[in-house]
C-alpha cells in the first residue's frame, strides 16, 4: 500500500497538474517523482513539505500518511509481531 503517493497522485490531478510541473517545484527529475507517486520510492521529509506547499495540501495529512508508508515497510514482514509492537507503541502515546 502506498498511501502518501496516492494522496500526492490525487492531489496533483484534481489540481490539473503535470507530474513534470510537480517535479519541477521539488528540483527532482519527472521519473523520480513518478516512482514517489507509485511507491516505488520514498519522498525525503523536505520533499514532503515542498509538496505540501505546491499542492496546498494539509501538512499533518501528508506527513500522517508519509510516516504511516514508512511504518509499513518497516514492519511489513512481521504482522503478528508487528501488531504486538504497535499495541505497546499505542500505550505509550496513550491512544
Amino acid at each position: 500500500m502506498n498511501n502518501f503517493g496516492q494522496k500526492i497522485r490525487e492531489l496533483r490531478e484534481s489540481q490539473n497538474l503535470l507530474l513534470r510541473q510537480v517535479a519541477a517545484q521539488l528540483e527532482v527529475d519527472t521519473a523520480l517523482m513518478s516512482k514517489i507517486e507509485r511507491g516505488e520510492r520514498k519522498a525525503s521529509k523536505q520533499q514532503l513539505i515542498k509538496i505540501s506547499k505546491f499542492l496546498n495540501a494539509n501538512e499533518e495529512e501528508l506527513l500522517t500518511l508519509w510516516l504511516a508508508d514508512k511504518i509499513e515497510a518497516n514492519i511489513a514482514e512481521e504482522p503478528q509481531v508487528a501488531y504486538n509492537a504497535m499495541k505497546i507503541v499505542s500505550k505509550k502515546f496513550g491512544k
